[in-house]
């Protein structure tokens, strides 16, 4: 089963849970580029038994930047959908991670540092074009 804009849903930016922090420069950049579009080109991945957020953690801090109340997002059971695989980038302080590392972690009071997961999809998520004035 492939990713497909139909599966593309709007959510409430404050059900959404990161699990790491992003980096600000990146934030910065993606945010002028949003605006230059007028609007989200690419969704973001969310477990949908947390609402942690498994890739498009800058996506979504430039959606609390813009002070929107919705955000796109594909939705998928984070450990059923055999799509999805987590390990670490080569830099991280961890050696290994899990999928339960990450929802505890996104459940915590606490963010791992940047790019310390790294989640890989066997599917591509769909280009979209959502109007920021849709995510208002």
């Amino acid at each position: 089963m492939q990713y497909e804009t139909k599966d593309v849903e709007l959510v409430d930016i404050k059900w959404l849970k990161p699990h790491e922090e992003v980096h600000q420069k990146k934030v910065i950049e993606l945010f002028e580029m949003t605006l230059r579009w007028g609007g989200y080109t690419k969704p973001l991945l969310i477990d949908s038994e947390t609402g942690t957020i498994l890739d498009g953690h800058h996506r979504y801090e430039v959606g609390k930047k813009l002070k929107l109340k919705l955000i796109p997002a594909i939705i998928t059971n984070y450990f059923e959908d055999e799509r999805i695989t987590v390990t670490t980038w080569p830099n991280s302080k961890l050696k290994e991670i899990k999928k339960k590392d990450v929802i505890d972690m996104a459940l915590s009071e606490n963010l791992y540092p940047p790019k310390t997961s790294k989640h890989s999809l066997s599917e591509y998520l769909p280009p979209i074009m959502i109007k920021l004035e849709d995510l208002k």
